[in-house]
């Protein structure tokens, strides 16, 4: 696979739009000193690249009522029933994320619910799926960190 050749030019477009993906591209450039033209060569570079790939809205759950977090291990009977299983998943909508993984767990999910009441709802819709044999829950107490530009600052480094 062909190395893929990027700038500070472009590392600071990265960082800008991490923050906030819908900063226009003429503010970007009054901020970088360059043409809103650069801006949008090299943004288009990087999406044909595959470095960007289409943009995201952040939502604040908790202010919508789901300020509960939990995340589930979820323990397979076969590891054959994996894509069945991860499918059900897909249709409890309180489950954000889901992993496949090696290790204690076939999948680990998160699950976003309005208080513990909701979570056990939740957690036993999960229990039900045909396939898993049982779960293991951990209740989030914070989210300490997540933060989208360390990982790239840190890949800017090495280039």
């Amino acid at each position: 696979m062909k190395k893929l050749i990027l700038d500070e030019i472009d590392h600071q477009i990265l960082d800008i739009l991490i923050e906030n993906a819908r900063t226009p591209f003429t503010d970007i450039a009054k901020k970088l000193l360059v043409s809103a033209g650069t801006i949008h060569v090299r943004v288009k570079k990087m999406e044909d690249q595959g470095i960007i790939q289409g943009s995201t809205l952040t939502l604040n759950y908790e202010k919508m009522g789901y300020s509960f977090i939990a995340h589930v291990g979820v323990f397979l009977e076969k590891t054959s029933m994996t894509q069945n299983v991860i499918s059900n998943l897909n249709h409890i909508p309180n489950i954000t994320v889901a992993y496949v993984t090696a290790g204690k767990y076939n999948i680990f999910c998160k699950v976003r619910a309005k208080g513990t009441k909701d979570a056990k709802d939740i957690i036993y819709k999960i229990d039900e799926i045909p396939g898993v044999s049982r779960t293991e829950t951990m209740i989030s107490l914070e989210e300490s960190i997540n933060d989208k530009k360390r990982m790239m600052h840190s890949i800017f480094k090495e280039l």
